[in-house]
Order: structure tokens, then sequence, then C-alpha cells
């Protein structure tokens, strides 16, 4: 069984992941402090379910593009990769959907802290994602195999359609 090419993508997207999962952890801990600090008990719910939340939604496309890039090399990749980076993004669509229908009326939702947990959240997954592509190696042109020496031949008659006393030019 050959091994399939990696791609460059892949290593970028797991530290986001991993970076993303840390500052998940910070911000809970920190908003469930500052929720319970600003609004009891309810502040702190609120504050967990909008960085719960927010990881949650973030992590659909990056968890998303690891499982399709699984398939780089077959001949589906394309297809694969955009169905399914598309089904997340239409599931995404319908948990944030169902998710604001059922907490709208919520009396326990500080409204306040969960909409600042939320941004907050967001702002950091941004700032990781722009870290981990400034700090990341990758080439202006990746993922692209280039023919070696012993591809490229001098003579023309590895090419069926040229004629022998024809130079090649």
């Amino acid at each position: 069984m050959t091994e399939r090419p990696t791609v460059s993508s892949t290593p970028v997207l797991r530290t986001t992941l991993l970076w993303s999962t840390l500052a998940t952890a910070a911000l809970a801990v920190l908003g469930a402090v500052l929720g319970f600090a600003v609004g009891g008990v309810d502040g702190l719910w609120s504050a967990l379910v909008a960085i719960l939340l927010a990881a949650l939604f973030l992590g659909f496309t990056a968890g998303s593009i690891l499982i399709a890039n699984r398939w780089y090399g077959d001949a589906l990749y394309v297809p694969i990769f955009f169905g399914l980076v598309m089904g997340a993004w239409v599931l995404k669509f319908i948990v944030f959907i169902v998710t604001l229908l059922v907490l709208r009326d919520q009396p326990w939702l500080n409204g306040t802290v969960f909409f600042v947990a939320l941004v907050a959240s967001v702002v950091v997954s941004l700032l990781i994602d722009v870290v981990v592509m400034l700090r990341m190696r990758i080439p202006h042109v990746s993922d692209v195999t280039l023919p070696t020496a012993a591809d490229i031949h001098d003579g023309v008659e590895d090419r069926p359609d040229s004629d022998e006393t024809t130079p090649r030019g």
C-alpha cells in the first residue's frame, strides 16, 4: 500500500486546534469567574455556554478540513473535501439556529455576559489563527510535485506523437 501525501494545511490546522483548545480552557475559567462576579450563577452559566458554543462552531471548520484532507491524493478528493466542508457549514448553521431558538427565552441567560464571552472567544480564536499562520513555515507553492531529472528526457523517442527526425525545440 502506498502512503498518501499530506496536505500542507494539516499541521497548521492541528496547531490551531491545539492552541484553541488550550485557549478555550483558559477562557472558560476566566469567563466563569468574571461571569459569576458580574451576574452571579446566571452569569457563570451564560459565559460558559457562550465560550463552549464559540469553540464548537470554530472547531467545526478546522475539523472538517482535517477530516477531508485524509482523502488527499484520491481521485475524489475535491468533491469529498467540498462536500465535507459544506456539510460542516450547513450543520453549523442548523446548530446555530436551534441554539438561538433554545436559548432566547431562558430565564438564566444573562445576555450581556453571553455576548461579551462570545465575542471574546471569537477574537481570541482569530488571534490564534493569525499567530499560527504567521509562525508556520509553508512554501508559497505547496502540495505540488515537480518533475525530477529522471522524469525529463532529452530525447523525443518517448513521445508517441513525435517524429524521430524532428528536433525538439
